[in-house]
């Protein structure tokens, strides 16, 4: 009789845990919106020539980790969550689940930490950096951070994880000092390198700026000079040359710089300048820009300022998502005294995952290619369903 009441009492537990429906129906929809949001960002870049930039490959081969770990982890934790926590499943199956976790995560911060070093690179070494397509430098830097994620990801493969009184209702890291290894190799030490490389990108930035700055005010001033000088000549040669590109591109980028220089559309009449006897000023002779390797350094570090908006809030949005996880992660493996609620360990997992959703929307928000191939593919996707 009271085995029949507890078999009874069992049961209706495990109804009651599987019947956690707000886990599946969230799950489901964060499956799906990692697939979709990822898929045309790597769509975007393979198909967009404005795209097919390194710094973008860095971002496919983070998208790719997104994607792995919607298609490879979260169907079986949002099972999991289903269950309400309970793993009714084979330990080894969790034992793949947690590696590709470990893994894909570890992927993910090491793509955000190789992305930086490609900033750093680019900022501070411009002219001996390749933008359009990836080189020997640029492929290990990829190659490497999923080399190191498998590594990082391997312990749990060879039988880390399994101990001795191992709970087989429960899919977790079991080891904790593999907890504490993975944590810090995966997370605490990459976090300050990436921060650091950002902070010396931001002071390189703004090292150019003020050089900019300094350079465009000397080329005003000669500009000025030779208004001044001449202006003491005759009506038909006191009119100045007009100004070369490269100033006129310079004023332009520079908006806050007033300018003193009348714009004219008409070039300057050159022909009545041979017939004059006065003396002219030929445009050949002024050297405004003797050293072409400039123009490609100030063209490169500009174009690197606009792309590093995105970069930082990518980088923001992946510490406030994980951060607390590993916190608590860490602190549950190591302080056998803290008791962590198990319904707070799961919500800081759903937003670790929920980082995997974000960086597209980050990307339209903040990337104007990338939203333009967006909304085409959204219109596309739209005349058809209404077609």
């Amino acid at each position: 009789m009271a085995a029949n009441v507890s078999a009874a009492a069992e049961g209706e537990e495990a109804a009651v845990r599987g019947h956690n429906l707000p886990a599946l129906l969230f799950g489901v929809l964060l499956i799906v919106v990692i697939i979709c949001g990822n898929l045309l960002v790597c769509l975007s870049v393979f198909t967009e020539k404005a795209l097919k930039t390194t710094t973008n490959y860095f971002i496919v081969s983070l998208a790719v980790a997104d994607l792995m770990l919607a298609v490879l982890v979260l169907p079986l934790f949002v099972y999991s969550e289903f269950q309400d926590g309970v793993w009714t499943l084979s330990t080894t199956v969790c034992d793949g689940l947690m590696t590709m976790d470990v893994m894909l995560c570890t992927a993910s911060i090491f793509n955000l930490c190789a992305i930086s070093v490609d900033r750093f690179i680019a900022v501070l070494i411009p002219l001996n950096y390749n933008r359009k397509h990836v080189d020997l430098r640029q492929a290990v830097l990829l190659s490497a951070t999923w080399i190191m994620a498998l590594a990082v990801a391997s312990p749990i493969i060879f039988g880390i994880n399994n101990v001795a009184g191992r709970d087989p209702t429960e899919c977790k890291l079991e080891n904790d000092d593999y907890v504490l290894y993975s944590s810090v190799c995966s997370f605490f030490i990459p976090c300050p390198i990436m921060l650091l490389l950002y902070c010396g990108m931001f002071r390189g930035l703004r090292r150019w700026e003020e050089a900019r700055k300094a350079k465009l005010k000397n080329s005003i001033q000669a500009c000025r000079k030779l208004q001044e000088a001449a202006a003491s000549l005759p009506p038909l040669a006191s009119l100045p040359p007009p100004l070369p590109p490269i100033i006129e591109r310079e004023l332009t980028d520079n908006p806050d710089e007033p300018s003193t220089f009348p714009s004219t559309d008409k070039p300057f009449p050159s022909s009545e300048c041979k017939d004059s006897p006065l003396p002219t000023i030929s445009f050949a002779e002024i050297k405004f820009n003797p050293d072409p390797h400039r123009r490609k350094r100030a063209k490169i570090n500009s174009r690197e300022r606009k792309a590093m908006k995105v970069l930082p809030v990518v980088v923001g949005a992946f510490l406030f998502c994980w951060t607390p996880f590993f916190v608590l992660h860490t602190m549950r493996a190591r302080c056998q005294d803290c008791h962590i609620p198990p319904a707070l360990m799961s919500v800081v997992t759903w937003l670790g995952y929920v980082n995997s959703a974000l960086n597209p929307v980050i990307y339209t928000v903040f990337n104007t290619e990338f939203r333009n191939f967006f909304k085409k593919v959204l219109q596309r996707c739209c005349s058809k369903n209404a077609g």
